[in-house]
């Protein structure tokens, strides 16, 4: 098979693109990857080269424009040459199999609903963490993307941590769980209890209500929570 070609925003991170960019080379030595750095010529140019990334399966696709770390959603979705939206576009126009930054997440997650959309009537997407168990793998969602939520949204997000979970994980009908204060329908807060009853009438394997301690049994293969919950949850973890 053909490696995986990863779109990488060279301009995210703490560090600027000296640090991306080595992260990449290695990446494209030890893993067998391969990367198209996207950003700035100058700047990846110079750092390429101090790398020594000759012969390694390695472009640079150039994008003028940067988004900060602190920077405002609006104000980083105007900028129509950013790195991180050329990146996104390689994935959109089958250029890359998959999009990688260390850099401003809200801005991430809300060029990517513009760039490459969302399964249908999926309104929020949700930030997604995956945790190891005894027998694989359970996706945790949202873990910080969406502080407050309705039922609709949880709704969403099982069907979307349901799809993950099918498509990397080959998960043949994967065990949704809504996080709680305790495994009775009639336990939690008036959205949870809400939910509950809107996840059983859906389509999703839905098996109940989970609590804190199901996350690494392997009990089930996705739990959804709120963002504020599921921040906490992945911090905590």
């Amino acid at each position: 098979m053909t490696p995986p070609r990863v779109a990488v925003d060279a301009m995210g991170g703490d560090h600027g693109p000296a640090v991306v960019v080595e992260g990449a080379v290695l990446a494209c030595r030890e893993l067998g990857l391969r990367v198209s750095l996207v950003g700035p010529e100058a700047a990846l140019g110079e750092g390429v080269r101090r790398a020594r990334a000759q012969g390694l399966p390695l472009d640079m696709v150039p994008a003028s424009d940067v988004v900060g770390m602190s920077e405002k959603v609006r104000l980083s979705t105007l900028k129509k040459r950013s790195s991180i939206l050329v990146a996104l576009e390689q994935v959109r126009d089958g250029r890359a199999d998959a999009f990688f930054s260390a850099g401003n997440t809200a801005a991430c997650w809300t060029i990517a609903k513009m760039v490459l959309g969302t399964l249908p009537e999926i309104d929020r997407p949700a930030l997604a963490a995956v945790v190891p168990h005894p027998g694989g793998r359970t996706v945790l969602l949202d873990v910080g993307a969406n502080a407050q939520c309705n039922a609709r949204n949880l709704e969403e997000f099982a069907v979307m941590g349901s799809a993950y979970s099918r498509g990397v994980f080959h998960t043949a009908s994967p065990r949704v769980g809504l996080m709680s204060m305790g495994e009775e329908e009639t336990k939690g807060s008036e959205l949870t209890r809400e939910v509950h009853e809107v996840l059983k009438a859906s389509t999703v394997n839905f098996i109940g209500n989970v609590e804190g301690h199901d996350l690494f049994t392997g009990r089930v293969d996705v739990v959804v929570m709120e963002g504020f919950i599921g921040n906490v949850v992945l911090k905590a973890s």
